[in-house]
């Protein structure tokens, strides 16, 4: 049997995540094999292979699960099209086979989508289209579908809002998208499910030096301020765009700064309602006026517009928009939608840093040219840190700093990583991929993101009451016990969308919000300091 196959059933899946007793087990001062610093797509990705592995683990995370970029993407499981023009054959490869691998393993949260290039001049269809072919065959076996050259009638058909004045035609091609958040969600209880201890609100603030080797780190548990020390053989750096400044806290370091790793760029995310967009298939500019790529998503009953790739030099928990991006979104998006949204039409506006690896010696580089690929270096002391990559690749990118771990004599020969067709916790059967129906992701939120365990969440209090369409009060109990949510943000910004789908929306119903899981928990969940947040998603400078 495959481990998909001989999964338990959904009820006996939910772990309690009573976060009292996960702190007292931390509190045992256990030795641990792994410990990973970093509770998004990478350290939940790196926690839950080495779980499964038979290591002992432990992953804490200062803020929640997917806090910062990786619940900020563009909600796209993809190869990389622009990685293609790049002539980066390898990465796009790589990713291909792990878009497979993800829309197989959670199958409750990610799917495919079909999108379609708009033509405007008699040459972009073939140009495109040719490159498409190639990225169909390198997908190989792992492809979703065949690449179409489309007439103009036909793709008016299938994308509705797209502006038809000049169109001569168009290209459709497959990728995929999914629900990042959630997606760090199920990671962080599938690794816990595997053995692992995973905790959010626990911050790093130091390590533990044995003749100047890592030997563990000290926590402080964000809650209570009390502070923890955890015994470790590896210790491993997967916080982001933040990396940096754990690097310079390795103490056999100071007196010597460690170059920076990283060069953040911003990501502006627009999201409008879907009457400016309407369809199932998404919409790609390969290649607007600057240069960039813009986006049409659809995606839980709305459009997600964007992105942009801006570099700027502070890293914030919770990074702005700059008006010049928006200003390129909605300028952009007026070309090629027949209704061109404006500022008074946005539900919601987000950031997202993205940790592009910076070369060596190469200041002031334009972010777009920096690798989107990942890198694992080792210090002296024994840190691993690991940085840049994307969501498609966070599988690949665990089984990497697991290898180098071993190579580094940090960790003892492994067996081989079970993760290639482990179903995520509440992951359905795999799907048939040539199965061509993006409806889920496509539609507003509801119970099916909860996949097989849908009968748990039916089983809870409030299942019939709603608070507004597509999040009951069954979910907001259900994030509480069993998905680690703590404050109203975790809840409407994580484990549901709302925050990211209708700031003002979310806003309304967080009051309603916070009673349940205030009655849940015993204790104050922060609603004052999430109606400030949803102020400034709905906003646009």
């Amino acid at each position: 049997m495959t481990p998909a196959q001989s999964m338990p059933a959904a009820d006996n899946q939910a772990l309690s995540t009573e976060r009292q007793a996960l702190m007292a087990q931390l509190a045992q001062s256990l030795d641990y094999d792994v410990a990973v610093i970093g509770g998004g797509a990478t350290g939940l990705g790196v926690a839950l292979d080495a779980a499964l592995r038979g290591l002992k683990v432990v992953l804490v995370e200062s803020h929640d699960f997917a806090k910062g970029t990786s619940s900020r993407a563009t909600k796209l499981v993809h190869g990389g099209v622009r990685y293609l023009a790049q002539g980066n054959l390898s990465l796009v490869r790589e990713a291909l086979h792990e878009r497979s691998l993800l829309l197989s393993n959670a199958a409750h949260l990610a799917q495919p989508l079909a999108f379609v290039m708009p033509s405007y001049s008699w040459w972009e269809t073939p140009f495109y289209g040719l490159g498409l072919k190639a990225y169909d065959a390198l997908a190989g076996k792992y492809g979703l579908g065949s690449t179409q050259f489309l007439s103009r009638t036909r793709t008016r058909q299938c994308l509705p809002g797209v502006n038809a004045a000049n169109l001569t035609g168009g290209v459709k091609y497959w990728d995929g998208q999914f629900d990042d958040a959630r997606l760090a969600v199920a990671l962080a209880r599938s690794a816990a499910r595997a053995g692992a201890l995973v905790l959010n609100y626990c911050e790093a603030t130091g390590f533990m030096y044995a003749n100047d080797r890592i030997v563990g780190l000290r926590c402080r548990d964000v809650e209570t301020g009390n502070s923890i020390e955890i015994k470790a053989r590896c210790v491993v750096n997967a916080t982001g765009v933040w990396v940096d400044a754990l690097r310079q806290m390795d103490q056999p370091q100071v007196g010597k700064p460690s170059e920076p790793m990283v060069s953040p760029s911003q990501g502006v995310h627009l999201v409008v309602d879907q009457d400016f967009f309407p369809g199932t298939h998404a919409l790609l500019v390969p290649k607007t006026a600057d240069g960039r790529v813009l986006f049409a998503v659809p995606w839980l009953g709305k459009v997600i517009l964007g992105t942009t790739d801006t570099p700027r030099r502070d890293i914030v928990r919770e990074p702005m928009a700059f008006k010049h991006e928006v200003d390129f979104i909605l300028n952009e998006s007026a070309k090629y939608l027949k209704r061109a949204p404006t500022r008074d039409d946005v539900k919601s506006i987000w950031v997202g840093l993205r940790p592009l690896v910076k070369p060596p010696q190469e200041e002031g580089a334009q972010t777009q040219s920096l690798s989107r690929e990942h890198t694992v270096l080792i210090s002296a002391s024994g840190l691993v840190t690991v940085t840049g990559g994307k969501w498609t690749t966070y599988r690949a990118m665990a089984e990497d700093v697991l290898s180098q771990c071993t190579s580094a004599g940090l960790l003892n020969s492994l067996p081989t990583s079970r993760t290639t067709h482990h179903a995520l916790l509440g992951s359905v059967a795999a799907r048939d991929l040539s199965t061509r129906n993006p409806v889920s992701l496509s539609a507003e939120p509801g119970p099916h993101l909860y996949g097989s365990e849908q009968s748990l969440l039916a089983s809870l209090p409030g299942a019939g009451h709603w608070l507004l369409p597509g999040l009951s009060e069954a979910m907001v109990r259900f994030a509480v016990r069993y998905e680690y949510a703590r404050t109203v943000e975790d809840m409407l910004a994580r484990r549901s969308r709302l925050l990211f789908l209708d700031a003002k929306a979310a806003a309304a119903v967080a009051p309603e919000v916070a009673q349940i899981m205030q009655a849940e928990l015993g204790r104050d969940c922060a609603l004052a300091a999430f109606l400030a947040l949803a102020d400034q998603y709905a906003v646009v400078p």
